[in-house]
């Protein structure tokens, strides 16, 4: 596999496309990373790490509108490719749906949404958006 990454965020586009309550996705440090992101920021509602293989396995409980049965991310856009990096500084931080949405970064301080990053003063790598 070439980019773990998108296909973390394809299991999960795939998922809530299907209307799935729970999807499962092969665990790596940084896809366990970006899980707890989106789940401080009220993406998903809980997640869980299973350690009983060698590689382990990441249980996500998917969040959808009690009413209108819509999920709560509406789009999963991966940035930052292994063909061609994208970096971005502090003063060019990218704003998603004007700042509605977020932008999941790795940074030198870890995995960490736009505006965390802004607070901090750091750039990093911008990995995808999530509104």
């Amino acid at each position: 596999m070439t980019d773990p990454i998108a296909d973390y965020l394809t299991r999960l586009r795939n998922a809530l496309k299907a209307r799935h309550r729970v999807v499962e996705i092969p665990a790596s440090n940084i896809k366990k990373e970006i899980t707890k992101v989106l789940f401080d920021k009220g993406y998903i509602a809980n997640y869980k790490f299973d350690d009983n293989s060698v590689q382990g396995t990441i249980k996500i409980a998917l969040k959808y509108n009690p009413v209108t049965k819509q999920p709560a991310i509406v789009n999963l856009t991966r940035i930052s490719k292994p063909g061609l990096r994208k970096y971005k500084g502090t003063e060019e931080l990218p704003r998603v749906l004007n700042g509605l949405g977020i932008a999941i970064l790795s940074t030198s301080k870890g995995v960490i949404t736009d505006k965390e990053a802004r607070t901090l003063h750091v750039g990093g790598e911008v990995l995808c958006y999530v509104y």
